[in-house]
């Protein structure tokens, strides 16, 4: 009779274990590793040779009117300004240096060069909105702009400053 017991107990027990839903304990709990990761990028850094600059030339200025060069440093006279025999212009250059490869954008502002209390306001243009930096990290990149001269405006030697930025893309 014990036999007869135990295995109608036994058989009990599975059909209340198989016809009960298994709950898990408290306390209960799993456990998984996630990753993190960081890259430093190399700040970008511009720099501007101290023998470089946007050289407007040497001109007359008549009743007035522009003197523009280009990014590639080629000069031309607009309206009633005329350059003198000789002169010179160029661009103005610049160096960028930073994580490899990478893209970023340049801009300019315009400035004014003055001599004495006469300012006479220009434009600036880079050669590219947009660029990269070589495999090695380097760039570069060239400004020219456009300077409006009045017809007033005393001889003498002009000077004055602008900003070019580069950021990332």
């Amino acid at each position: 009779m014990k036999k007869i017991i135990l295995a109608s107990t036994l058989g009990a027990l599975g059909i209340l274990a198989t016809a009960t839903p298994a709950f898990a304990g408290s306390g209960n709990q799993s456990t998984a590793t996630g990753t993190a990761t960081a890259t430093i990028v190399a700040p970008i850094v511009l720099t501007h040779p101290a023998t470089a600059s946007l050289n407007f030339g040497r001109f007359t200025t008549g009743t007035g009117g522009t003197v523009t060069v280009t990014a590639a440093g080629t000069g031309s006279v607009g309206s009633d300004v005329t350059f003198v025999p000789g002169s010179t212009n160029s661009a103005d250059q610049f160096t960028v240096a930073g994580d490899s490869s990478r893209s970023f954008s340049i801009t300019t502002t315009g400035g004014n060069v003055t001599s004495g209390a006469t300012n006479l306001a220009f434009t600036t243009t880079a050669s590219a909105a947009t660029a990269a930096l070589s495999g090695t990290g380097t760039a570069s990149f060239t400004v020219g702009g456009t300077l409006t001269v009045t017809g007033t405006a005393p001889a003498g030697s002009y000077t004055g400053t602008y900003s070019a930025t580069v950021t990332y893309n």
